[in-house]
């Protein structure tokens, strides 16, 4: 992970995000049970989620797992990761990827589904980013306001996979 394009990694997977950049934290209910979790963690980890989105997702393996590098592209922008964490167990599944050079933005983004207690089923995205290119910092506002719109498409994209596939 040595091109990556910010410091310290690995915020999105403990939950410490550092000073100086934005945050992001989005949280969805999806619905209740064991085998909806199952669902949503497989959608998750193998991109399917984005890719319903109408994201175009080109990536160096068929799921996430340290290492993959991916490319996201949404019209004409194409933004390059580096997945640096994931994780599979009872009660949380998902993945975390770091930015790459040419990446408009510098940091860190993840995706991922929780059990809680109740058996309720939760879709989060965490972040934590600052512009790293011209049009990013010249969008201020707007580029935030995209952030959070992709973070509810994905919410929707995923609640919809796991509702059709049931």
């Amino acid at each position: 992970m040595s091109d990556v394009t910010y410091s310290p990694v690995g915020g999105t997977e403990t939950g410490v995000f550092p000073p100086g950049f934005r945050h992001l934290l989005f949280r969805m209910p999806l619905g209740t049970g064991a085998d909806l979790y199952e669902r949503a963690g497989a959608h998750v980890l193998s991109f399917r989620m984005h890719r319903a989105t109408g994201a175009r997702i080109v990536a160096s393996a068929p799921s996430a797992a340290p290492g993959v590098r991916l490319t996201v592209g949404a019209g004409p922008l194409r933004v390059p990761c580096e997945v640096i964490w994931t994780e599979k167990s009872s009660k949380r599944t998902g993945w975390g990827y770091g930015t790459l050079p040419g990446h408009q933005a510098s940091g860190e983004e993840a995706f991922f589904v929780e059990l809680d207690d109740a058996g309720r089923v939760w879709f989060s995205v965490v972040a934590y980013s600052r512009p790293a290119r011209l049009p990013m910092k010249l969008a201020g506002p707007v580029a935030v306001g995209f952030q959070h719109i992709y973070a509810r498409l994905c919410g929707r994209a995923l609640k919809r996979l796991c509702t059709v596939n049931a």
